[in-house]
């Protein structure tokens, strides 16, 4: 489980693909992996991955055939920048909201623009997702924990601040970009109750 509160862009220094699945080397400067045990869970853009070897600032993930067709990662190469996030220790503080790492679907960035200080993002996403997102909810685009400014349709736009977009890979984002999207855990169940009772 983690928070959605970026602890560090990483670099993809290493792809190696096999017939079942992808290693990945990532290569980190503030992620503690002095603390990190093998077989820990580390979120790569959102995408929850077991963390399988490490060597100094560099740490392994393997990723599954089911995880490549459900995510972004099958288009990740050599230093694709990615955001990281070690897992949530309880006592933690939750700064942002709950996390599971669980991708629900991929999205396209459609515009960047700025406005005021920050900018505004404007995604669209599958129509099966569409009715989970709601104005003022939480969502998690490429493992950010986000607030949702605005809903139409399938389209959707949240506002990055300063912080958030020099912190964060979203600075690599543009029209066209395939993200990661994992809805708020709240509506799933929202939604699960609805059917459960409709049926």
């Amino acid at each position: 489980m983690f928070t959605g509160l970026i602890q560090d862009v990483g670099l993809i220094v290493a792809v190696e693909k096999t017939e079942c699945d992808v290693e990945l080397a990532i290569q980190t400067k503030n992620l503690n992996l002095n603390a990190a045990k093998i077989g820990a869970s580390i979120a790569c853009n959102g995408v929850c991955l077991t963390l399988t070897e490490k060597t100094g600032d560099t740490f392994k993930v393997q990723v599954s055939a089911e995880t490549l067709a459900k995510t972004t990662v099958g288009k990740w190469a050599f230093h694709t920048a990615v955001n990281l996030e070690g897992s949530l220790k309880l006592g933690d503080e939750l700064g942002g909201h709950l996390v599971y790492g669980h991708v629900d679907g991929v999205g396209e960035c459609v515009s960047v623009r700025e406005e005021g200080d920050g900018w505004r993002f404007d995604f669209t996403v599958s129509k099966d997702l569409a009715p989970y997102i709601a104005t003022k909810g939480c969502i998690t685009i490429d493992g950010i924990s986000l607030t949702v400014n605005s809903v139409e349709g399938n389209r959707f736009g949240v506002m990055i601040i300063p912080h958030t977009f020099t912190n964060t890979g979203i600075q690599h984002v543009k029209a066209g970009t395939s993200v990661n999207i994992e809805i708020d855990m709240l509506a799933r169940y929202v939604a699960r109750l609805q059917n459960y009772k409709a049926s």
